[in-house]
Protein backbone atom coordinates (compact mmCIF):
# COMPACT_ATOMS: atom_id res chain seq x y z
CA UNK A 1 0.00 0.00 0.00
CA UNK A 2 1.41 3.29 -1.01
CA UNK A 3 1.44 6.08 1.78
CA UNK A 4 -0.14 9.61 1.38
CA UNK A 5 3.06 11.64 1.68
CA UNK A 6 0.88 14.56 2.76
CA UNK A 7 -0.80 12.17 5.76
CA UNK A 8 2.31 11.08 7.21
CA UNK A 9 4.01 12.67 9.97
CA UNK A 10 7.02 13.31 10.95
CA UNK A 11 8.44 11.54 14.24
CA UNK A 12 10.67 13.94 16.27
CA UNK A 13 14.13 12.27 15.24
CA UNK A 14 13.00 12.76 11.85
CA UNK A 15 11.76 16.17 12.69
CA UNK A 16 15.25 16.72 14.02
CA UNK A 17 16.53 15.67 10.86
CA UNK A 18 14.62 18.00 8.44
CA UNK A 19 15.08 20.74 10.37
CA UNK A 20 19.01 20.22 9.46
CA UNK A 21 18.30 19.20 5.63
CA UNK A 22 15.93 22.79 5.55
CA UNK A 23 18.60 24.39 7.24
CA UNK A 24 21.85 23.18 5.27
CA UNK A 25 20.30 22.28 1.67
CA UNK A 26 20.76 19.09 0.53
CA UNK A 27 23.92 17.50 2.43
CA UNK A 28 25.47 14.08 2.54
CA UNK A 29 24.94 11.54 5.22
CA UNK A 30 28.26 11.96 6.85
CA UNK A 31 27.69 15.70 6.93
CA UNK A 32 24.27 15.73 8.87
CA UNK A 33 25.59 13.31 11.18
CA UNK A 34 28.71 15.74 11.89
CA UNK A 35 25.31 18.13 12.93
CA UNK A 36 23.75 15.61 14.78
CA UNK A 37 26.60 14.39 17.03
CA UNK A 38 27.51 17.87 17.97
CA UNK A 39 24.65 17.23 20.00
CA UNK A 40 23.59 13.70 20.78
CA UNK A 41 25.78 10.70 20.63
CA UNK A 42 24.03 8.77 17.52
CA UNK A 43 25.97 6.60 15.18
CA UNK A 44 26.75 7.51 11.52
CA UNK A 45 24.61 3.90 10.96
CA UNK A 46 21.24 5.14 13.30
CA UNK A 47 21.43 8.37 11.10
CA UNK A 48 21.66 6.47 7.88
CA UNK A 49 18.41 4.24 8.79
CA UNK A 50 16.21 7.03 10.11
CA UNK A 51 16.95 8.40 6.53
CA UNK A 52 16.26 5.45 4.18
CA UNK A 53 13.08 5.11 6.74
CA UNK A 54 12.37 8.74 5.95
CA UNK A 55 12.96 7.93 2.42
CA UNK A 56 10.57 5.29 2.04
CA UNK A 57 8.07 7.58 4.32
CA UNK A 58 8.42 10.16 0.82
CA UNK A 59 9.23 12.39 3.53
CA UNK A 60 13.18 13.29 2.10
CA UNK A 61 13.87 12.57 -1.60
CA UNK A 62 17.73 10.84 -1.79
CA UNK A 63 19.75 11.89 -5.05
CA UNK A 64 22.05 8.71 -5.69
CA UNK A 65 24.05 9.93 -8.90
CA UNK A 66 27.37 9.76 -6.90
CA UNK A 67 28.74 7.04 -4.30
CA UNK A 68 27.22 9.49 -1.27
CA UNK A 69 23.63 9.99 -1.00
CA UNK A 70 22.73 13.25 -0.91
CA UNK A 71 19.68 14.09 0.85
CA UNK A 72 17.12 16.61 0.72
CA UNK A 73 13.66 17.50 2.65
CA UNK A 74 10.75 16.58 -0.04
CA UNK A 75 8.51 18.82 1.44
CA UNK A 76 9.23 22.58 2.31
CA UNK A 77 9.35 23.88 6.14
CA UNK A 78 6.45 25.54 6.19
CA UNK A 79 4.43 22.92 4.53
CA UNK A 80 5.23 20.50 6.73
CA UNK A 81 4.91 22.82 9.80
CA UNK A 82 1.18 23.44 8.50
CA UNK A 83 0.40 20.05 8.04
CA UNK A 84 1.61 19.66 11.92
CA UNK A 85 0.04 22.69 12.98
CA UNK A 86 -3.20 21.56 11.20
CA UNK A 87 -3.27 17.92 13.02
CA UNK A 88 -2.33 19.75 16.45
CA UNK A 89 -5.90 22.01 16.14
CA UNK A 90 -7.61 19.05 15.23
CA UNK A 91 -6.47 16.34 17.72
CA UNK A 92 -5.88 18.63 20.85
CA UNK A 93 -7.46 21.51 20.60
CA UNK A 94 -11.03 20.24 18.75
CA UNK A 95 -10.27 21.77 15.52
CA UNK A 96 -10.53 25.69 17.07
CA UNK A 97 -7.68 27.74 15.68
CA UNK A 98 -8.21 30.38 18.31
CA UNK A 99 -7.99 27.51 21.16
CA UNK A 100 -4.52 26.91 19.80
CA UNK A 101 -3.38 30.97 20.15
CA UNK A 102 -4.76 31.60 23.17
CA UNK A 103 -2.91 28.39 24.70
CA UNK A 104 0.27 29.92 22.92
CA UNK A 105 0.05 33.05 24.07
CA UNK A 106 0.42 33.41 27.82
CA UNK A 107 2.41 35.23 30.59
CA UNK A 108 6.26 34.02 28.88
CA UNK A 109 4.83 35.58 25.40
CA UNK A 110 7.26 38.54 24.97
CA UNK A 111 6.38 42.30 24.48
CA UNK A 112 8.34 42.39 21.10
CA UNK A 113 6.46 38.55 20.20
CA UNK A 114 3.08 40.39 20.95
CA UNK A 115 3.78 43.22 18.46
CA UNK A 116 4.91 40.70 16.22
CA UNK A 117 1.29 39.14 16.69
CA UNK A 118 -0.52 41.86 16.88
CA UNK A 119 1.35 43.31 13.54
CA UNK A 120 0.40 40.04 11.75
CA UNK A 121 -3.05 40.21 12.79
CA UNK A 122 -3.05 43.46 11.39
CA UNK A 123 -1.70 42.72 8.24
CA UNK A 124 -4.41 40.35 7.61
CA UNK A 125 -7.54 42.05 8.86
CA UNK A 126 -6.36 44.46 5.58
CA UNK A 127 -6.36 41.47 3.32
CA UNK A 128 -9.35 40.57 4.43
Amino acid sequence: MALDKSVVKPTEAELSLLNILWQMGPPTVKQIHEVVSATHKTGYTTVLKILQIMHEKSLVIRDETNRAHVYAAANSETHTQSSLIKDLISKAFGGSTSKLVMRAIDDSTSAQEIDDIRQLLNSLEKET
